[in-house]
């Protein structure tokens, strides 16, 4: 297992190094400069298009603009926030919380861009249905000669979008957070929990994805946004709990930013700072990662730039205001500092647990719980279509059993793995959404002047 550790983080080292960083934040920087900061102008309008006052039903598409807003964020919302941001800090150190803010701000622009992009080149699978993405923004903007490109970004999806991450904190938080507290099983008995509780969950997931019980992924993604209002609210009672450290965590997160002596920390060096906290923030918000423009594909509008809009709001609310109330919660209670021994979720829950007591571990055990499966009900989807536009959309179904299996795998897998091997996937899918977007860039720029020209009297 450390071997292939070891071979997954060589991986995502080396793909997130400093070419992928400069495509991400440096792209991000370019569609801020080129838009001559539009976007971030123009958050009072994109409200007034989520609150429904743009939506026609007529017009093509699946969902309102809000339920698509939605649809992104519930994968981005939850476990990147819980998990992700205590691995980002317990590995890169708190000024990882940095450079998730950096990509969170440049990712504003990148976001506007490419789900713009989005609604402008959809297109139809072999089966004659609307569908959004990478590939198809990529066939219907960029023609055929792009289209290895576009399978590119299929092969780096079916990757990507892998449940074992969702699983595999689910699984941590049952055991870590509940079980071995309170004496239920031990520390020798964790494996075979481990193995038979992905059995269970793979079962309970199969039965979902095979049955087609819409209902019950309708049902979840419903509590999400409660959850999210739940998790929120304890974070700032234990910030307030805990408010004479809170300055201080605030500082630590600038202390090592610039910094290029770190050898005392896990990620080694400056450079290895700046890849976690842009690794860990494209994972948090996915901005030019490519599921955004899958999920902001199915909106219901013929003005793509509403929907770009719409999508600009998604890392700001993920990674500047929920991934920063965690990373405060983490620093201001010391629990950073746990050491190797616990990461991801677990810590998250040490940290609610020595702030609220024990009811701490049980509410993050809630959230994990909602978070995780509603995202595995939901995920497969991306995966799908990923593998449809190769095979043809009469196929893709193939991939649920593909998906299924690896629920298992995740829940036995160690964090390390499965965070590098996820994030592997994500820089493989950005590679073939940035170049496209960039490619494509002025066509944005173009299409954004003339909606502000036609709707000038309502901005």
């Amino acid at each position: 297992m450390e071997t292939l550790e070891s071979v997954f983080k060589a991986m995502s080292d080396f793909l997130w190094g400093p070419p992928l960083i400069i495509l991400m934040v440096g792209g991000g920087l370019f569609f801020l400069v080129l838009s001559r900061a539009l976007p971030y102008r123009h958050f009072g309008h994109a409200i007034a298009i989520l609150r429904g006052r743009y939506d026609d039903p007529s017009d093509p598409g699946d969902i309102s603009h809000f339920q698509a807003l939605c649809a992104a964020l519930s994968g981005t919302l939850g476990l990147g926030n819980i998990a992700g941001v205590a691995f980002a800090v317990s590995y890169g150190g708190p000024s990882a919380v940095f450079w998730m803010w950096i990509t969170a701000l440049v990712g504003v622009a990148t976001k506007f861009f490419t789900c713009t992009l989005s609604i402008m080149y959809r297109g139809k699978d072999s089966l004659g249905q609307v569908q959004g993405g990478p590939m198809y923004m990529i066939r219907e903007g960029l023609g055929s000669k792009w289209l290895p490109l576009a399978f590119f970004f299929c092969i780096a999806a079916l990757v990507g979008t892998l449940p074992i991450f969702q699983i595999n904190q689910l699984t941590e938080a049952v055991r870590e957070a509940v079980l071995i507290p309170e004496g239920v099983i031990n520390e020798q008995q964790a494996g075979t929990f481990n193995l038979w509780f992905g059995i269970l969950i793979a079962a309970i997931v199969g039965v979902v994805i095979f049955g087609g019980i819409q209902r019950v992924g309708a049902t979840a993604a419903k509590l999400v946004p409660g959850m999210v209002i739940v998790y929120l609210a304890c974070a700032v009672l234990i910030l307030v709990i805990n408010a004479p450290a809170v300055p201080g965590a605030i500082a630590s997160i600038f202390t090592h930013a610039f910094e290029t002596d770190l050898s005392g920390m896990a990620a080694g060096s400056f450079m290895g700072v700046v890849i976690t906290g842009v690794r860990q923030g494209a994972f948090s918000n996915e901005a030019g990662i490519g599921t955004e423009v899958m999920a902001h594909g199915a909106a219901q509008t013929r003005e793509p730039v509403r929907e770009g809009l719409v999508a600009m709001m998604g890392p700001v609310i993920d990674t500047l205001i929920v991934c920063t109330l965690t990373a405060l919660v983490l620093l201001a209670t010391g629990t950073w500092e746990a050491g190797s021994d616990v990461a991801g979720a677990a810590l998250t829950a040490r940290a609610f647990g020595d702030a609220l007591g024990i009811f701490g571990p049980w509410i993050i055990m809630v959230l994990i719980v909602i978070f995780s499966m509603s995202t595995m009900f939901t995920f497969w989807y991306y995966g799908a279509k990923a593998l449809g536009f190769m095979i043809g959309a009469e196929h893709q179904d193939w991939y649920k059993y593909f998906y299924v299996a690896l629920i298992v795998v995740g829940a036995v897998a160690s964090i390390e793995a499965v965070i590098f091997l996820i994030t592997t996937g994500y820089a493989l899918m950005a590679i073939p959404t940035m170049i496209a977007t960039l490619v494509m860039s002025p066509r944005v720029m173009e299409a954004t002047r003339d909606y502000m020209k036609r709707h000038a009297d309502e901005l």
